[in-house]
């Protein structure tokens, strides 16, 4: 354990730290590289990846991802999708349900950039119809896929209703809007053993199989299928006709690493702190409120590297108080020491700063700007 713990410091130490201003996020380019080739292996290649940009909202990332081969990507915001087809993607779904002025600043978009390929996403008919009567207006055109809830039950329709839904949105197809695919988005796979988790994924193309039977007996085919999360995006590789969606596997965080272990990825980022406090015997406090690292989802919000014999007491908006555990009173740091924390959840980690600061071999070599956190 001291031995992993030592590697791990070393992975993560920054030469020159005593001139970085904490907290800081930093981003470590080696890695990156190293997990986006995981990646794409995985994928058995770079035109099979739809992935999510949430992760980082960055313009540097994603001309990273089209020089090896990415040029397919998933947006949550108006903003994300701004920023990439700035880069010149080539296909960008916006994942997210278009509603009100969205719909009208969405087409805008697809309107502005008229030489990249944009998808909206639908799961009721009502705001499809809205987006094809918008979409005629500007006279834009642009895909649909529909959204499918394959068991997170956040958006989508639901599996057993599927095939009614897609052949009433069809009843009145659009050709400013025609009907690309299907959105298989299974973020509520969590299952840490490898085979369950395979197992699980199968029940669910299982069921879409069925929607897919259904529809081509009415001549009404399907032309793209996009499905998975990070956990889950290796179970779906087998099938050659879709594409995967990961977006945390650029990245990786604490609780990925330590929830699916046979997925081959190194956490690439992590925040910058600095002990500030020892108010009490055995306590201290880094400089790391709930303003620097995600306090989403519950629990401890981040791994610190190299700090084995401590434990998080609790966190205000700059402030994380930690104590000794009992028996090591006497290791508590000293105040100024530095430490490498690895988020628990790397993605709404990004999104708390404006630039992250980009290290190789140690050092830390650019920042980049944070282009679409709101």
């Amino acid at each position: 354990l001291r031995r992993t713990a030592q590697m791990q410091t070393e992975l993560y130490t920054i030469q020159g730290v005593e001139n970085i201003l904490t907290p800081a996020l930093i981003y470590y380019k080696d890695e990156i590289f190293g997990n986006t080739r995981k990646t794409i292996e995985i994928a058995g290649g770079a035109e099979r990846l739809w992935p999510h940009v949430k992760s980082h909202k960055m313009k540097k990332m994603f001309e990273l991802q089209m020089a090896m081969g990415i040029h397919r990507l998933k947006c949550a915001t108006l903003a994300e999708v701004k920023m990439v087809a700035e880069c010149g993607a080539e296909h960008i779904l916006l994942a997210y349900p278009l509603v009100g002025p969205n719909i009208k600043a969405f087409i805008s978009l697809v309107k502005e950039f008229p030489k990249t390929n944009f998808y909206a996403l639908e799961d009721d008919l009502s705001c499809l119809h809205a987006l094809q009567a918008e979409a005629e207006k500007q006279n834009a055109v642009l895909g649909w896929f529909a959204d499918v809830n394959m068991g997170m039950n956040r958006t989508g329709v639901e599996t057993a209703h599927l095939y009614e839904f897609i052949k009433a949105a069809l009843e009145n197809p659009s050709e400013n809007v025609p009907f690309s695919g299907l959105h298989c988005y299974d973020g509520h796979v969590h299952t840490t053993d490898l085979m369950d988790r395979e197992a699980e994924v199968t029940d669910m193309v299982e069921s879409i199989a069925d929607v897919l039977d259904a529809l081509s007996e009415d001549g009404i085919e399907v032309p793209m299928i996009i499905a998975g999360g990070s956990p889950s995006f290796p179970c779906h590789a087998a099938n050659p006709d879709i594409f995967l969606s990961p977006g945390t596997v650029f990245l990786w965080d604490s609780s990925y690493k330590e929830n699916y272990p046979d997925l081959p990825y190194i956490p690439a980022a992590a925040v910058c702190t600095r002990v500030i406090s020892h108010p009490a015997p055995g306590v201290f406090t880094f400089d790391l409120g709930c303003k620097g690292i995600a306090s989403d989802p519950p629990g401890v919000r981040g791994k610190v590297v190299g700090l084995e014999n401590a434990e998080p007491m609790f966190q205000s908006e700059e402030h994380w108080t930690w104590r000794m555990k009992p028996g090591f009173e006497n290791e508590r740091p000293k105040i100024g020491d530095v430490f490498y924390v690895i988020p628990t959840h790397i993605c709404p980690t990004t999104a708390l700063y404006s630039e992250v600061l980009v290290a190789e071999n140690h050092v830390i070599t650019e920042h980049w700007t944070v282009d679409a956190r709101r």
